[in-house]
């Protein structure tokens, strides 16, 4: 079995090739997720309204590959944005992905950017 970090990777805004418009700002509700689909991916993505920032990552939870997250709970630890999965409250940064329970699963996750009301998803093709 590979090892389940290798399969996820943050992208930076400087690897972006491709941004995509995931939506206008009022199609996602404030401090929640809402998912979209780019390719054959899912993508939860976050307005976090009080801290006036965005965050993207995979929709799904690496500990049971269930498809979650973009209605997980978000919030913060020690001010990095995270999100847990609703399911079984493991927690992740939307920073970097990684895991703050200290365990080895990681999620994907995605610059965001905001032109003109439009949410932009950016990725790498």
């Amino acid at each position: 079995m590979e090892n389940i970090l290798s399969k996820y990777k943050t992208v930076l805004a400087t690897e972006a090739t491709t941004w995509f418009k995931a939506g206008n700002i009022k199609d996602f509700p404030s401090n929640r997720g809402g998912c979209i689909k780019y390719k054959d991916k899912q993508i939860a993505i976050f307005n976090f309204e009080r801290r006036n920032e965005w965050y993207a990552c995979q929709n799904a939870c690496p500990h049971k590959l269930e498809m979650v997250l973009s209605r997980g709970m978000t919030g913060s630890a020690d001010d990095v944005p995270k999100i847990a999965c609703p399911m079984h409250k493991k927690t992740f940064s939307l920073i970097d992905g990684s895991n703050l329970n200290g365990e080895e699963y990681a999620i994907a996750t995605y610059p965001v950017k905001i032109i003109n009301d439009e949410v932009l998803v950016g990725f790498i093709d």
